[in-house]
């Protein structure tokens, strides 16, 4: 697997969207890859959470990295996460 560098947009919404970057890590190293929008790829993982997040109390964390593979890396663009 090549490296995973995780662009300064990404890192800016850890704590916003409540991701870790392990958990990215682990959803790209693990999960299908499929085709996103400007020919970038993503995949999604979820993740027993059983916490508040915002007010409310969620089982599961779904999150869904949004990436480029360059020719020696994986550049992280951008992570979304679910909560449900």
């Amino acid at each position: 697997m090549k490296p995973i560098r995780f662009s300064s947009h990404a890192l800016s919404y850890v704590a916003r969207r409540g991701f870790t970057t392990k958990e990215v890590t682990d959803a790209i190293e693990s999960s299908s890859w499929e085709a996103a929008e400007h020919g970038r790829l993503q995949c999604r993982k979820e993740y027993p959470f059983g916490k508040d997040w915002n007010g409310k109390v969620y089982g599961t964390k779904q999150v869904r990295p949004v990436f480029v593979e360059e020719e020696s890396e994986i550049i992280v663009v951008t992570v979304y996460t679910y909560y449900y």
